[in-house]
């Protein structure tokens, strides 16, 4: 697919859409609907962050928890269709997912026996669940009742970060986005991360920093580079970082997912993590990210 260039400044040239990303999250920061909250994707929940993104999250909206392992296509699935639904819902409630390969502590706390299973929370509470794949539309009335049942007895999302009104320092953050000053940009927006732990806009701008930063610092032969050397872990990565940076996604990630095929243990598992990080710079709903995903897990098998 194609996407337009970043308008930040030289360096993002031909690069990841920052200013693209930087609207989609404002945009999921401001209100959707009556609750508000979070707009498009999921939070990947772990033990360090389970009570804010989970627990304290379903005070103010309905916390969908998917609990699932990227070894099962049918969880890959699954996910991307809550992803689709969370998007089309503008936050009124939120999606957490689980890899239960990389935090099975989080699956113990559920009780998880087999994924995907998916739980409903508010308040804290449990509230309903399920076990295996659902087709979209069951999905969307179980939403809906759950939705139905919520309204009105949560205290719904607050502190927007598109308000009339802008803080200072978020201001100042976004100029300096836009001004291609990455290093204050970063300082800025970690500041305004730790004042404010749940900001969407935060969270989405230091990850796409932190690729761009690292990914204009390889050198320009790095495809041809990783393509002589194909076992080459690092290589690779540079080569991913580098076609993301010229647009050309797909090929990023089918280069990063061949690699998965012929790896293992620790190397694997080091290339997957890549792979999982280079997805999470997009919009969970992009058909790249949904292919790329559905690959990956055929690969793991």
């Amino acid at each position: 697919m194609t996407r337009p260039r970043s308008s930040i400044g030289p360096a993002l040239a031909g690069a990841v859409d920052l200013s693209g990303l930087k609207q989609r999250a404002q945009q999921s920061a401001s209100p959707g609907g009556a609750s508000g909250g979070p707009g498009p994707g999921s939070t990947e929940v772990n033990e360090a962050n389970f009570e804010a993104e989970v627990l304290i999250r379903s005070d103010e909206v309905p916390v969908v928890v998917a609990l699932w392992s990227p070894r099962s296509e049918a969880c890959v699935q699954l996910v991307d269709t809550l992803s689709t639904l969370t998007a089309e819902d503008g936050g009124k409630w939120s999606l957490a997912t689980v890899n239960v390969d990389v935090a099975p502590r989080v699956a113990q706390i559920f009780g998880v026996e087999a994924v995907p299973t998916v739980v409903a929370l508010a308040a804290g509470q449990p509230l309903s669940s399920f076990q295996g794949v659902q087709p979209a539309d069951q999905l969307r009335r179980w939403l809906d009742q759950l939705l139905s049942a919520t309204a009105g007895k949560l205290k719904g999302a607050t502190g927007s970060e598109d308000d009339a009104e802008v803080a200072p320092e978020l201001a100042q953050a976004r100029e300096q986005l836009e001004a291609g000053d990455f290093d204050a940009a970063k300082q800025s927006y970690q500041a305004w991360l730790t004042a404010n732990p749940d900001s969407v806009e935060a969270k989405a701008a230091i990850r796409q920093i932190d690729f761009l930063v690292r990914a204009t610092a390889h050198r320009r032969d790095a495809v041809a580079v990783a393509d002589a050397a194909p076992g080459d872990i690092e290589a690779a990565f540079a080569a991913a970082d580098v076609q993301i940076l010229s647009q050309d996604v797909t090929a990023a990630f089918d280069r990063l997912i061949s690699l998965v095929r012929t790896t293992f243990g620790d190397d694997r598992t080091r290339v997957r993590t890549r792979l999982i990080e280079l997805f999470e710079l997009f919009d969970p709903a992009d058909p790249e990210v949904v292919a790329g995903r559905r690959k990956l897990a055929n690969a793991l098998y």
